[in-house]
Order: structure tokens, then C-alpha cells, then sequence
């Protein structure tokens, strides 16, 4: 079994930050990538951020420059910094690990129960 657990999420004014933090705990044997998605009302759930074993990241074009992707100090925690937000940033903030657990033949995604962010004034 698998747990992942978002957290910092909340309600702030325009142009303030966030910063939201994951972690996964459980049945881990390797991590391939963590990631940050979003879902805002009505609409689907869409990429924000991934960073992979290697340490590689991408982020949804739209983005760039106002989100930071980052690992923590312990191998399985990860962290979205959201700076200068707008109120179209309101949505649920979803974390996912693509990881191989010691009781599996291949890597799963497993999700958060997400966290809310609302940017409002």
C-alpha cells in the first residue's frame, strides 16, 4: 500500500503565494516522477508541474515562471511553490507519484486527495 498526502493549500489574495507540499509513504521500491495537476470547477484535470528520477522538469506552458517544482529533503516529498497568483488558479491541487512498489511487476500512478487553492479578493 501506498499513501500520498498533499498539504498547503488555502485561501489567498491576488499576487500572494503558496507553497503546497506532498509526501508518499508506504510500499516504495523506486519513484520514476512526481508531479503536481490541478482541477479547476468544470473543467478537467490538467498538468502543472513533473519532475522526474533523473531530475528533469516541465511544466504546462501557461505556467512557467510563476510555478516551482522542487524535491524535498527526504526522497519522497515534493513540493509546489506558486508565486504571483491569479484568481484563475483556484482549483484542487492533485500530487502524483509514478513509482514501482516491492510488491509489483510495473510502476503505478498513485494521487493525493488533493488540496484546495482559492485566489480571491
Amino acid at each position: 500500500q501506498v499513501q500520498v498526502v498533499e498539504s498547503g493549500g488555502g485561501l489567498v489574495q491576488p499576487g500572494e503565494s503558496l507553497r503546497l507540499s506532498c509526501a508518499a509513504s508506504g510500499d516504495i521500491f523506486s519513484i520514476q516522477a512526481m508531479g503536481w495537476y490541478r482541477q479547476a470547477p468544470g473543467k478537467q484535470r490538467e498538468l502543472v508541474a513533473v519532475t522526474t528520477a533523473d531530475g528533469s522538469t516541465n511544466y504546462a506552458d501557461s505556467l512557467k515562471g510563476r510555478f516551482t517544482i522542487s524535491r524535498g529533503n527526504t526522497e519522497n516529498t515534493v513540493y509546489l511553490q506558486l508565486d504571483h497568483l491569479k484568481p484563475a488558479a483556484t482549483a484542487v491541487y492533485y500530487c502524483n507519484y509514478r513509482l514501482l512498489s516491492s510488491s509489483a511487476y510495473a510502476p503505478r500512478n498513485y494521487w493525493g486527495p488533493g488540496t484546495q487553492v482559492t485566489v480571491s479578493s
